[in-house]
């Protein structure tokens, strides 16, 4: 990379570098990466916006904590291998938060740049600093730390958890990973679609932690496979991180039908069961016509935008708000927009219509007008009496949310769970049990892949120093 020399003015004056990204027609009907990632020469111009604030408020928004203006300093002086050390040095996943990160409410919103114009773009430098780092791993390996002799189970191969593995790991214990899945990843793999986060980023990602000494055991169930009580009397400490993948459905008539996914087993079947591809691949799913997706958030997103690649000629978000009140990110609700999804916002489903074989054939709403705030500070949306209407479609895909999955903590009732199922955990991430420690989705409920990352890195830093103060 080339250096650039600039002023302080001619710095303030460079405009936010935009993404280049497969065209809109076009990746509505394929499954590859939608953002292609900076050139080099974009990458310099955007690392050069970054004034490097003596108080640097980014930081401050990301959950990780990562040196934001460090690898940023590096990126402009076209030194690729210190800012990968650097992102490294803080990151576990930058590969999948620099896609997946929803950066313009964390790091980004606190960018100074931000004050007047636009942002830094945080997240697009943290994608090319991470792919370089992948074509240029063997200069990045760093000897393993000397061995603690302590050992730690994580449960589960997720956000949460890989990185917990990934800082226990830099802190020489030796780490195993149980995941119930056939493939690490969590909801990376199953979640999350490949035209968003490649599997092979997920891949190169989970190959670094096990090249840091970080082993993982695959088809393994905590719960049933191994109870949390034997793992205890195996291991010095536990970090439980095995998300909240329950589905939540609607209850409302009709809802068993023939045609109605949860989110979580449409997603599944695809992303990482491969069902777009069947049947090359072994597990199908069902191709709709009309696709109706219930919910607002990136899961509802993910689930509309695949089934308009998997043939849908109309595929639609129903949510029962406005669109100022969604909280998927912006940028994926624009691509959404770009591709063709339809938006009927203020609608709420009432019943799941269906013929005698009970197969899916519309959905009865109603509309919504937004009352006062609730809990959550957004509007709540209220019925107006009279407003019904049926819309057509052969697909329900039902992405309102999910709750924790009670396998685990069933086996181990002496562990303290909140009135949602929830595991109970203190800001270090220690739950009612000596030595286990818990964090991402499992504790806070449905969240960001971030949130939980930030949730497995100051765990494994109170794992350390529990570990600590038990050889003491």
């Amino acid at each position: 990379m080339i250096q650039m020399k600039i002023s302080p003015k001619e710095r303030l004056a460079i405009q936010r570098q935009l993404m280049p990204e497969q065209d809109a027609l076009e990746r509505a009907h394929n499954f590859a990466e939608v953002n292609l990632g900076f050139p080099e020469q974009l990458a310099l111009l955007e690392a050069q916006r970054c004034i490097q604030c003596k108080d640097p408020k980014c930081v401050n928004g990301c959950p990780v904590r990562v040196n934001i203006p460090r690898f940023i300093k590096f990126v402009a002086e076209g030194n690729l291998q210190e800012a990968a050390r650097s992102l490294l040095g803080d990151n576990a996943l930058p590969g999948v938060t620099g896609r997946v990160c929803p950066q313009e409410t964390q790091c980004e919103a606190e960018c100074i740049r931000g004050l007047k114009g636009k942002p830094v773009a945080i997240g697009y430098l943290e994608r090319y600093v991470a792919d370089w780092a992948f074509q240029n791993a063997n200069g990045l390996k760093q000897a393993p730390a000397a061995p603690t002799g302590k050992k730690v189970a994580v449960v589960g191969a997720g956000p949460a958890g890989l990185t917990a593995a990934g800082e226990l790991a830099k802190q020489g214990h030796s780490v195993t990973i149980y995941e119930a899945l056939h493939q690490p990843g969590g909801v990376l793999v199953y979640g999350i679609p490949e035209f968003r986060l490649p599997k092979k980023i997920v891949d190169l990602e989970v190959q670094r932690l096990q090249e840091a000494g970080v082993e993982i055991e695959c088809n393994v169930v905590i719960g049933r496979t191994y109870t949390l009580n034997e793992l205890r009397a195996k291991f010095d400490a536990i970090f439980i991180g095995n998300g909240a993948g329950l589905p939540v459905f609607m209850n409302v008539p009709g809802e068993n039908f023939k045609g109605v996914y949860s989110a979580n087993e449409y997603l599944t079947r695809v992303n990482l069961m491969a069902a777009y591809d069947f049947p090359q691949a072994d597990t199908p799913v069902l191709i709709g016509k009309r696709v109706a997706v219930l919910g607002g958030g990136n899961v509802a997103m993910d689930s509309a935008r695949t089934a308009k690649r998997l043939g849908a000629d109309a595929s639609m978000i129903i949510y029962r708000r406005t669109r100022k009140e969604m909280p998927a990110r912006a940028e994926e609700v624009h691509h959404a927009e770009q591709e063709g999804i339809q938006f009927e916002f203020l609608v709420a489903p009432v019943e799941v219509l269906g013929n005698d074989k009970k197969w899916v054939t519309g959905l009865k709403c109603i509309r919504m007008q937004l009352g006062e705030p609730d809990a959550s500070g957004r509007r709540s949306p209220v019925p107006i009496p009279g407003s019904e209407f049926v819309l057509d479609c052969d697909i329900v895909v039902v992405a309102i949310g999910t709750r924790a999955n009670p396998l685990l903590t069933a086996t181990c009732p002496e562990l303290k769970l909140n009135k949602r199922g929830n595991i109970e955990a203190d800001e270090n991430g220690m739950t009612s049990l000596p030595g286990v420690f818990a964090g991402g989705d499992i504790v806070r409920g449905a969240a960001t892949v971030i949130l939980a990352m930030g949730d497995g890195k100051r765990a494994a830093q109170s794992i350390g120093d529990y570990l600590k103060a038990k050889v003491g």
